[in-house]
């Protein structure tokens, strides 16, 4: 018998199951991939945005859904405690923008290494099978079911992840074994996913990546997102960091409620833009519209922002009047999409909903339905926004865990 069975080797699990060698407990972790923290390997482009540089209460702040239940947690290990620990296990760390943290490398593979090495040296021991039970008695959690075989434990973790990137493991596995021992599982929904529209022009503009444009997410007629960057247009509608961003704040998707407006020139006022279109406009006074505007807009988005300007694309620069050279100007500061759905769960980096945090002890995360079983990571009913909060939730989930299993 084992003290610590973990289920599951991503960030939470592998996380877990060195800290709890750290305070004594010999661990069992069961991944059925042979390369363990999969996920983590390819998060924040395969640089692995790991936590966020700030306080506890900027951590709750971006954590839309159920913030609270993280109190605790973050009171006993923060993204602080985070850093020291990867930097201690030597992978010196930066943080860009937005108090965002990453290895100093760009390469997630060090985060992921890092933690195996660790885990193979405190002498955890790893077997590459799939739980299929978890075994109960008197709604005390006794140990796991693998196929045909029993293992026993004082104590069962469950850090299997969501749904989302099935490709690296996270199948849903959590969710069934939570629910076949009585616990609820709060509606699945994608999170930091890609966006589908509509509005056919995203089709024509497929490859389109834009760099520095300010994406401005409306809730009907509220502004509810905001933030410069870059986002990519597809066939289905729009994809990039902005937009996976974008989308935690989608809470209820529905037909023409959502619309996104992208200023294609932020760094330029009103004022400044129409001076500039203006200039465009006097160095190609004979040409038709559509190629007087060759350097102000990518190639691929002429053809759009002309159609939707509702200028003739035919009509000589020298016959534009003022009110329509200030029409395409709104335009070029508040470029319309529509959004009409998320793209499928599959494809999503992180997964709204899990087990109900109303079931779940906040400070142990031990089930509050059967005595020795804990959760940790994705699989909870907790999420949150880009720039490494998820991350730490996993990390500061996994060390509440273990600290008392």
């Amino acid at each position: 018998m084992t003290d610590i069975i973990i289920i599951g080797g991503g960030a939470s699990g592998c996380f877990g199951a060195v800290q709890a060698t750290r305070f004594g407990k010999s661990v069992t972790l069961f991944e059925p991939n042979e390369k363990l923290g999969r996920k983590l390997r390819i998060t924040g482009k395969g640089r692995c945005n790991l936590t966020n540089n700030s306080d506890v209460q900027e951590h709750m702040k971006n954590i839309p859904v159920n913030n609270r239940f993280m109190y605790s947690a973050f009171s006993v290990f923060n993204a602080y405690d985070t850093m020291n620990f990867f930097e201690e296990l030597g992978v010196p760390l930066k943080t860009e923008r937005g108090n965002r943290v990453f290895p100093v490398s760009d390469n997630a593979n060090d985060i992921a290494d890092a933690l195996v090495h660790e885990m193979k040296k405190s002498g955890v021991k790893i077997i590459h099978k799939r739980v299929t039970e978890i075994i109960t008695e008197n709604n005390i959690c006794k140990g796991v079911k693998v196929r045909n075989e029993t293992y026993y434990a004082k104590s069962v973790l469950i850090a299997c992840g969501g749904k989302s990137y099935q490709g690296t493991g996270s199948t849903g596995d959590g969710y069934r074994l939570a629910e076949s021992v009585g616990h609820t599982i709060t509606e699945i929904k994608p999170s930091l996913v890609p966006l589908v529209s509509p509005d056919k022009y995203c089709a024509d503009m497929m490859g389109l990546s834009l760099r520095n444009v300010t994406l401005n997410l409306y809730d009907r007629e509220k502004l509810i997102y905001s933030e410069l960057g870059e986002m990519l247009f597809t066939h289905f509608g729009v994809s990039g960091p902005l937009v996976l961003s974008a989308s935690s704040h989608i809470r209820e998707m529905q037909s023409g409620r959502y619309k996104i407006l992208i200023d294609l020139k932020p760094a330029l006022t009103p004022e400044q833009l129409d001076a500039r279109i203006q200039r465009d406009f006097a160095e190609n006074l004979n040409r038709d519209f559509i190629n007087g505007i060759r350097k102000l807009l990518p190639a691929k988005l002429i053809p759009v922002a002309v159609r939707l300007s509702g200028i003739s694309p035919e009509q000589k620069v020298n016959s534009i009047t003022k009110e329509q050279r200030h029409k395409f100007g709104e335009l070029i500061k508040a470029f319309p999409v529509r959004i009409s759905g998320f793209r499928p769960v599959e494809e999503a980096i992180i997964t709204s909903g899990g087990i109900s945090v109303k079931e779940i002890n906040p400070k142990t995360m031990e089930s509050k339905i059967i005595k020795g079983l804990f959760f940790a990571g994705e699989v909870i009913d907790v999420d949150a926004y880009t720039g490494g909060f998820n991350l730490q939730i996993a990390f500061s989930t996994a060390y509440s865990a273990v600290l008392y299993m």
